[in-house]
């Protein structure tokens, strides 16, 4: 058997090619929230940065959080049709199906979105628990972990920021960062995963060892 019977995925930036689309509207968010203004070589460089980090830089309040979100998690839907997985996710998502590792996604998109990008391989995820908050994902873990019955010690939670790290940690769950998403892969190993994934080919033999 492989070390872990269940894997949560993070959707943007971990399975999804999204980081183009990002930087091309991230500018639209600021302007219509009022926000700090940013350079492209300054929203390069918050890719380093916790999203703490990023909410203070950009002067981001918690009471205005929700409805950035709301707003982002909307132009996402709006562009589910032009985005597309990173090449390999869904050769890499059957091959845990058969290994017996489960799936599920945790995502702050809406469902709706991530199974539109996903296509025919939203077949191969056990559950979905999108809509998560910045800062709530770790209950999320939990609760997918309880539902498809896997204790956290047989559970990995894979991400492409800090705060996904960070989350995993707090559920009690090892954790995987990705080198290819959204956070400079430098930011990620310091805040220190349990495994840190160069390639989809890594992180598929990674999850299917048996220690």
């Amino acid at each position: 058997m492989t070390r872990y019977r269940l894997a949560i995925f993070d959707f943007d930036g971990t399975l999804a090619d999204t980081i183009d689309w990002f930087r091309a509207s991230f500018q639209d968010v600021i302007a219509r929230f009022d926000l700090k203004p940013t350079t492209p070589e300054e929203l390069e460089g918050m890719r380093g940065l916790s999203a703490r980090e990023i909410m203070a830089r950009l002067g981001v309040s918690m009471w205005q959080l929700p409805a950035i979100v709301n707003d982002i998690r909307k132009r996402k839907l709006t562009a589910a049709n032009e985005t597309s997985l990173f090449a390999g996710i869904p050769e890499m998502l059957a091959d845990l199906q058969r290994l017996g590792v489960k799936t599920a996604i945790v995502s702050s998109d809406s469902e709706a979105s991530v199974r539109q990008v996903l296509g025919p391989a939203t077949a191969l995820i056990a559950r979905f628990d999108c809509g998560a908050a910045v800062f709530g994902k770790h209950w999320k873990f939990r609760r997918v972990a309880r539902r498809l019955q896997a204790r956290p010690a047989e559970t990995i939670c894979i991400g492409d920021e800090i705060r996904d790290i960070e989350a995993a940690k707090a559920a009690g769950m090892d954790s995987g960062a990705v080198a290819w998403g959204y956070a400079l892969p430098a930011a990620l190993q310091a805040a220190g995963p349990t495994h840190f994934f160069n390639s989809i080919e890594e992180m598929m033999q990674r999850l299917a060892a048996t220690k």
